[in-house]
Formats: structure tokens, sequence, C-alpha cells
């Protein structure tokens, strides 16, 4: 049993109809896909690599354009701004050696 409290503001969900992000950031030769974990009416949450390339090219405030792909329509991503709300190194939770970019769209991209 784990005596681990949750603070976060409100429940969160598991995703149904969005289950991926894709994030290119200048500097970077790749473009990343990540899953999304959870979702809330503020925000959602991806998991990163503590070594990954992206932790060193985002910063908490940054709005990046995302694509976000969904599971009905999965070739057809929507482009979404996106605010990195918050970078939290898991300490040994469930995704231990990852840290969680939190995130919330802002706007949708022309």
């Amino acid at each position: 049993m784990s005596d681990r409290i949750d603070r976060r503001g409100e429940p969160r969900t598991g995703i149904d109809e969005v289950y991926t992000v894709e994030l290119a950031c200048s500097g970077l030769p790749f473009t990343y896909k990540f899953k999304i974990w959870n979702l809330s009416s503020k925000g959602t949450c991806i998991v990163v690599r503590d070594d990954s390339a992206v932790l060193e090219q985002i910063k908490v405030g940054d709005v990046l354009e995302m694509k976000y792909y969904t599971t009905d329509t999965p070739n057809l991503p929507e482009c979404l701004g996106t605010e990195i709300k918050h970078i939290t190194k898991d300490e040994g939770g469930r995704f231990k050696n990852h840290t969680l970019v939190g995130l919330q769209i802002r706007e949708r991209v022309q």
C-alpha cells in the first residue's frame, strides 16, 4: 500500500480520444512522440525519460506548436499551441527515471 497522497487540484482521467502528442523543438534533429497519460480540464501530462534531449530544450512557460493524434483519426493530427505548465521529476514513483511534463492547450494553430 502506498502512503502517497494525490495533491492535484482535481481528479485526472484516462484519455479515450487523444492518445499521443508530437513535439518538435528547434535544435533537435528528431520529432518526438509521447503518449498522453492523464487529462483534466486544466491540462494533460506526458512522461519524458530523464536523459531525453527534449528536457534541455523546453522550460515552464514555453508555448509550442504540438500535434495531437486521436484514436478516431490517427493519421490526421490537430496542431495546437500548448504551454509547458510544469516539469517535475518523478522521484521513485510509477515513472522512475522519468520526468512528468504538464501541458495546457492554449490555442488552435491554423
